[in-house]
């Protein structure tokens, strides 16, 4: 009992230091640009999300070729521990991902996520856009 309870421990502690190791540091790793494809059907329609940060709070705008936007700016984006919510009401849109870092836990490597629309559900992977 007292050994598994150890390695509970172990696996709570690897699981969550990296959060707070970015939190603790003041860095915003989430701050930037990210896409990755968004493929509803067959086709490719290409998402970015342009994440920044103003007195504490997070804002996106989002930019899709295939749907023909630009700059839509998100209605919510929450950050809780390693859970991003993004919610663009316009569109009944809601992005949950887990945001996934290096072994280090110093590097914001990529975002897994589903996209929500109406009753659809597309799994995305965003990674930063350069």
């Amino acid at each position: 009992m007292k050994y598994t309870l150890s390695s509970a421990a172990l696996l709570a502690l690897l699981i969550f230091l990296p959060s707070a190791t970015a939190q603790d540091s003041g860095a915003t790793p989430l701050v930037g640009s990210w896409g990755g494809p968004l493929v509803i059907g067959e086709d490719d329609l290409g998402l970015i999300f342009n994440i920044t940060m103003a007195d504490g709070e997070y804002s996106a705008s989002m930019i899709s070729d295939g749907l023909g936007i630009y700059g839509m700016p998100a209605d919510r984006v929450s950050l809780r521990g390693l859970s991003l919510t993004v919610i663009i009401r316009r569109l009944d849109v809601e992005f949950t991902g887990t945001l996934r870092f290096d072994e280090a836990g110093e590097e914001l490597l990529r975002i897994d996520a589903s996209w929500f629309q109406g009753s659809e559900m597309v799994p995305v992977v965003l990674r930063p856009v350069e």
